[in-house]
């Protein structure tokens, strides 16, 4: 059991009701999971006030409250806490209550809007091919190193990020990668971690619908960055014209990447096909299995990140050769007939744009690519028509069809996406709301040597209409019909 003030080390206090040397057995910030000798942080919430359900908490048995604003009734007994910002304070008291973790080992944040989930992930396996032990935080799962969890958001909250870098203290983890995203920085969720060091990927057009202007988006990224220590490092592209903004106030070490312009760690690409890339990396020669221009930015994160953990340079390039690709990241099939078939999670302007020109980068153009793509409901509307026109303009042909609509309309979504199309690229569209009916058409219009491209989804082996999920993974059912049109 933790006493109340030992959890509250480094908390700004205005003021404070009742003892604050109360045992606290658990920390919530949901009233419906208190029991006894907890403590309760009332959180507000995008749709829920934790205030309005600190008397639920009370009754469930909390013996501490920490709050913004003292309830005009108090319960004796009750310790109330009133701070400044909740969020924040939680964050804090999370990590004290778990005994610090992050400080415990090498904790490295990736935050930007393409390239999270691949460089975190890439980063494990890296990591991990070289004999550590490692933790690894991302959309796609957690590995408490080989404990695996499933995901629910990009950036847990404050609570479930500390419990699982305290697991990770408890199985001798060593270094752990972080996607870390503009929510989590916004709603303080990273706020009492202790990074090591922060990577800056790019930034596009992504959750708009949540930071209303872009200004906005890159100030949140920003944040990360200028609350970094002197003894961390921050690694950014300098390709992206946000990257010098994100190293404007920081007090970390300062490293850039780069394709284009010279940086402390650059990267040519020598070959480009689709059984992988062959890259000059400052000076030295590296094959990897992974494809595109896109992964060559990501590759190039990868091997600044062990250099700068200290690994040596040819053993991190030996690594880099034996990476495989993140599932979900263009993962390919060939069939029997040759037609290639290209499943990623592209779902921003920006990565669909991205993985067309890489296709288009390496075909001859003398076979058909053709694209299935949707956009998921719930999420930011203003990127459907871009979407719509990338894919019409970049591909022989293109089916439109639903991804998670979630709780909209699909053809809601699907009617946004077709206002991007230009008169010009009409006549290659189609629109097939049933995502199997989608794949199945791109399926029979295929020729022997074609390429079809299903993105949006990925890594998701679900759809999720209406609040229910269905399994429905892309790659096993473009093998299957594929395979059944004896193709």
């Amino acid at each position: 059991m933790m006493v109340l003030k030992d959890i509250l080390y480094k908390v700004t206090l205005n003021a404070v009701v009742g003892s604050t040397n109360t045992g606290v057995n658990a920390v919530n910030f949901d009233s419906r999971k208190v029991k006894k000798n907890h403590s309760f942080v009332a959180i507000r919430g995008l749709v829920a006030d934790g205030h309005d359900y600190i008397e639920t908490a009370i009754k469930n048995g909390a013996s501490s409250v920490v709050c913004e604003i003292m309830p005009q009734k108090l319960v004796d007994g009750v310790t109330y806490v009133e701070v400044d910002n909740t969020s924040k304070a939680l964050a804090v008291i999370a990590s004290n209550f778990y005994g610090n973790p992050s400080g415990n080992l090498r904790l490295v944040g990736v935050t930007g809007t393409n390239g999270k989930t691949t460089i975190t992930s890439l980063l494990y396996q890296l990591f991990k091919k070289a004999g550590y032990k490692v933790g690894l935080l991302s959309t796609v799962k957690i590995m408490v190193d080989e404990i695996e969890y499933k995901a629910t958001h990009t950036t847990p909250d404050s609570l479930t990020i500390n419990k699982y870098l305290s697991e990770m203290n408890a199985q001798g983890v060593e270094f752990c990668f972080m996607e870390v995203s503009s929510h989590g920085i916004h709603q303080y969720r990273t706020e009492g971690l202790h990074f090591e060091g922060a990577i800056f990927t790019n930034l596009s057009h992504d959750h708009l619908d949540y930071h209303k202007t872009f200004a906005e988006y890159r100030d949140v990224k920003k944040k990360f960055f200028d609350d970094l220590s002197t003894q961390a490092f921050a690694l950014v592209n300098i390709d992206d014209k946000n990257g010098s903004v994100m190293l404007q106030n920081t007090k970390a070490k300062k490293y850039t990447y780069a394709l284009k312009q010279y940086a402390d760690y650059k990267t040519q690409i020598l070959e480009n096909q689709f059984s992988g890339l062959l890259l000059k990396i400052n000076e030295s020669e590296v094959w990897t299995r992974l494809i595109g221009n896109f992964n060559a930015y990501n590759l190039l994160a990868i091997y600044a990140t062990a250099e700068l953990l200290g690994f040596e340079k040819v053993e991190t390039l030996r690594l880099i050769s034996d990476l495989e690709s993140v599932s979900g990241r263009f993962q390919y099939i060939i069939s029997d007939e040759k037609i290639t078939a290209i499943v990623d999670y592209a779902h921003t302007p920006d990565a669909l744009k991205n993985v067309l020109e890489t296709i288009n980068s390496i075909r001859t153009k003398n076979e058909e690519l053709i694209t299935v793509v949707g956009c998921g409901g719930d999420r930011d509307k203003t990127k459907r028509p871009k979407m719509g026109h990338i894919a019409s303009a970049l591909s022989t042909k293109v089916i439109f069809t639903s991804d998670n609509p979630r709780s909209e309309k699909p053809e809601t979504i699907l009617s946004e996406i077709e206002l991007g199309v230009e008169p010009q690229n009409f006549k290659k569209t189609l629109t097939i709301e049933n995502r199997e009916q989608a794949i199945k058409t791109a399926c029979q219009m295929a020729q022997p040597n074609d390429i079809i491209l299903i993105a949006g989804k990925g890594h998701e082996t679900y759809q999720e209409i209406k609040g229910e999920r269905f399994d429905f993974d892309d790659l096993k059912i473009v093998k299957e019909f594929l395979k059944q049109l004896q193709k």
